[in-house]
């Protein structure tokens, strides 16, 4: 039970998304998170109103599963299997944090003044949640799929479409991340 609780090496990891993806080729599948999203607007009958949701969601039943495991698996991973001492942090990353006046992690994957609850008390948080929000949802729409859409399961059909999303998300973050990210806090 010892190698549950552990943090799994990239090898691992890698290897098991592999074999999933295999399977899912295998089926005539193609795996991608947002696509859910496409799935519940239809089933609550957005279909009527928009033609991009008219379609039979029933057929990707077996996605809004992935979607469910996905939620159950991060509950249980948090708050049964959680181990802070094994979360790693490059002393450089707590740093370049420190400059920007965000405190480091302390175990946890996500900083306190990025994620914690006070954010819902400043106003310039709000909007910076709304706007990152409008802008995931419509580059989501944009690029024709999520980053695990693109990045795992196109990549893995060797589509170039994904190729060229997959270096945009890699681009962007890195844009964020050396520019933008300063300029807000």
């Amino acid at each position: 039970m010892n190698i549950i609780f552990q943090t799994w090496p990239w090898y691992v990891s890698g290897f098991l998304i592999g074999m999933i993806m295999l399977c899912l080729i295998y089926f005539g599948k193609a795996f991608g998170m947002s696509s859910n999203l496409r799935s519940l607007c239809s089933m609550a009958g957005a279909g009527k109103y928009v033609s991009f949701f008219n379609f039979d969601w029933k057929s990707q039943r077996w996605n809004l599963v992935v979607v469910l495991g996905a939620m159950l698996g991060g509950f249980v991973a948090v708050h049964f299997m959680s181990d802070p001492s094994n979360v790693g942090i490059n002393p450089k990353t707590i740093a370049q944090l420190a400059q920007l006046g965000i405190d480091a992690p302390n175990g946890k994957l996500m900083p306190d003044a990025l994620f914690g609850s006070q954010i819902w008390q400043s106003p310039k948080s709000i909007l910076i949640l709304l706007i990152g929000g409008i802008l995931i949802g419509f580059g989501t729409r944009y690029a024709g799929g999520c980053t695990s859409g693109h990045a795992i399961s196109g990549l893995s059909n060797l589509q170039l479409p994904s190729l060229k999303a997959v270096i945009g998300f890699f681009i962007g973050g890195l844009i964020m991340a050396h520019f933008l990210l300063p300029l807000i806090f």
